[in-house]
């Protein structure tokens, strides 16, 4: 019976909010439609209307943030979700991922609930399933960014020799910092080049070129980009500006083969663990066999 009601009440709201949107359901009145145009209209909201979809997402868009935030708090996430929304160029905003997020831990505890009720459990699989599945949700949400935010950081990471090697060639060619970043951002197609495209979309709104690329630096949040940048901050004083830029390349470029290094080595000690699993499980079973039958002649005896 709850669980018919609570369908019919959900069933309710969906449709209120679908036939909102309906000209013929919702057809606004007069006085409305010509508010717009009477002074001061623009800033004057409507009143006596339906629900509509937009009212329901200005109402629990700040709810679904401030409770997401908390939550996430909650459950470890500790860097900021604006920021590695930013980092990854995604279309969404916070309170829009959030109320994404939100929307899918919804469905997991209905999931849950459903679950409970047509196995019926003991109460402790009840609870376990009716909670766990929220946060299940949550957090396959949660982590999706952090994947993408991390492979963005890591992709950024790989391609930064690169950039920092057509930025020395430039700047020894005679070309000034900001014009260089503009050819790069226009001319590449990694992620660097979208990350510039933004640097200088920062500069012509009014931002210096080292502001721009300092704000970028602590977005990206990549250890060889905030050694760069203090190089390139030296664009007023130093003559010698492309020849310091390509040590700092070659400097990455060496971080980089490192981090290669040490993947491959890391991958070449995972392969043995199987070849030492296979090993070991018949060898123990093959010890196992004289050590039972010496404990039975012990035991007989």
């Amino acid at each position: 019976m709850r669980l018919a009601v609570l369908s019919t009440m959900a069933l309710a709201v969906g449709m209120t909010l679908l036939l909102s949107e309906v000209r013929w359901f919702s057809r606004p009145a007069l006085s409305d439609r010509l508010r717009p145009y009477s002074p001061g209209g623009m800033t004057s909201r409507s009143r006596g209307r339906l629900p509509s979809v937009e009212t329901f997402r200005d109402v629990v868009g700040p709810l679904c943030r401030l409770s997401g935030e908390r939550l996430s708090r909650v459950l470890g996430v500790r860097e900021d979700l604006a920021s590695r929304l930013e980092r990854i160029h995604s279309p969404l905003d916070v309170t829009a991922f959030r109320v994404r997020q939100l929307g899918w831990t919804g469905f997991g505890f209905a999931l849950g609930c459903l679950v409970s009720l047509a196995v019926r459990p003991p109460a402790v699989l009840a609870l376990l399933f009716i909670f766990c599945a929220p946060t299940l949700a949550f957090l396959l949400v949660e982590n999706q960014v952090a994947k993408a935010s991390e492979a963005w950081r890591r992709r950024l990471f790989l391609e930064l020799p690169v950039l920092s090697e057509q930025l020395a060639m430039l700047l020894s060619a005679g070309f000034s910092l900001g014009a260089a970043l503009n050819r790069l951002a226009d001319r590449g197609q990694g992620n660097v080049a979208r990350d510039l495209a933004r640097v200088c979309g920062r500069i012509r709104q009014g931002l210096s070129e080292i502001e721009a690329l300092r704000e970028w630096a602590a977005l990206a949040n990549v250890v060889a980009l905030d050694r760069l940048i203090p190089v390139l901050a030296l664009n007023r004083e130093a003559s010698d500006l492309g020849r310091l830029v390509s040590e700092e390349a070659r400097a990455i470029r060496r971080d980089v083969q490192r981090g290669l290094v040490e993947t491959a080595e890391r991958r070449g000690q995972q392969v043995w663990v199987p070849v030492t699993v296979a090993a070991l499980v018949p060898g123990v079973m093959f010890l196992a066999v004289p050590f039972t039958h010496a404990l039975q002649l012990f035991s007989g005896s």
